[in-house]
């Protein structure tokens, strides 16, 4: 069932879901607070939009074009009324498409930030997955992977333009062997935890093409208090 929500604490925002479907998650929270965007960013691309949580999000930091790439077609529904509902579609464009088979069509050195809050698990052959059904695809890394991701980015970003993702702390070598392979330099990485004596449980991490090498620990993100309650470090992103 379709349903229309508040986009947490954004002034008059709302976002369209479904109930048999996910809610956005605090992922889709982080990021859009986590990349950089300063006044030179004037496209980004969000891949894997779901229901545009992310790019409704950037539309309250920036001026910048953001298209959102959803290849569900329930889903991308569901991005294209949240844009609308919202009066943002003079700034947002939702597509449905394969970012495998779109990104071979567009222009080269032409976006300054992509975004992607993409599958988390990795499938192998003795995976037993319905390939085609939404859930699957959006937890597992069936359409679209890591290599996909940093592919795209290596032919899509403009020289020095970044990439952030979010992801699971236990791939981060692998994040970032993967993004030297297509020439993004990781730059920044920040660690999410959900209390303080707890593990990293969510990694936030950004690369740029060409990029010098270095790179900077972000100071960490505590989800929840010992109330179980958000942190100020949550609340902020609310308000």
């Amino acid at each position: 069932m379709e349903v229309k929500n508040y986009l947490l604490g954004y002034d008059k925002m709302y976002i369209m879901q479904d109930t048999d479907m996910f809610n956005f998650s605090l992922d889709s929270v982080l990021l859009p607070n986590f990349v950089t965007l300063n006044s030179s960013v004037k496209k980004i691309m969000d891949i894997g939009c779901g229901n545009a949580p992310i790019p409704l999000i950037l539309s309250t930091k920036t001026k910048a074009n953001i298209i959102g790439v959803e290849i569900q077609k329930q889903v991308y529904d569901l991005a294209c009324k949240s844009v609308e509902i919202n009066n943002l579609t003079e700034q947002i464009t939702i597509l449905n498409e394969d970012v495998n088979r779109l990104y071979q069509n567009m222009e080269s050195d032409s976006l300054d930030v992509i975004t992607c809050n993409p599958p988390f698990f990795k499938v192998s052959d003795d995976s037993k997955l319905n390939k085609n059904d939404y859930k699957t695809i959006a937890r597992h890394e069936v359409k679209l992977n890591l290599d996909d991701i940093f592919k795209i980015a290596r032919k899509l970003l403009k020289n020095n333009g970044n990439i952030a993702i979010v992801h699971r702390p236990d791939r981060l070598i692998e994040i970032i062997d993967i993004m030297r392979k297509y020439n993004i330099e990781p730059k920044r990485v920040q660690f999410v935890y959900p209390k303080q004596d707890r593990d990293a449980n969510i990694l936030l991490i950004e690369g740029t093409k060409n990029g010098k090498s270095g790179i900077k620990i972000e100071p960490p993100i505590y989800t929840h208090g010992d109330d179980d309650q958000y942190t100020d470090q949550i609340k902020k992103y609310f308000e």
